[in-house]
């Protein structure tokens, strides 16, 4: 979280974009074949829940 509260909210939705996108494929990848790591999709969502937690703290 220290991390991400040093980056810039610019870089901050770069990575946003980023995550969220990758999200979507491996939903995608998750309803047409078995994911390798089930634990992913799960992960990604942390992920951007912390982002999304960084950025609104960053604004206030």
């Amino acid at each position: 979280m220290k991390k991400l509260l040093k980056k810039s909210p610019e870089d901050l939705n770069k990575e946003l974009s980023k995550k969220k996108a990758e999200l979507r494929d491996l939903r995608f990848k998750a309803k047409g074949t078995r994911l390798r790591d089930d634990k992913a999709i799960r992960t990604l969502k942390k992920e951007i829940a912390r982002i999304l937690t960084a950025i609104k703290i960053i604004k206030k």
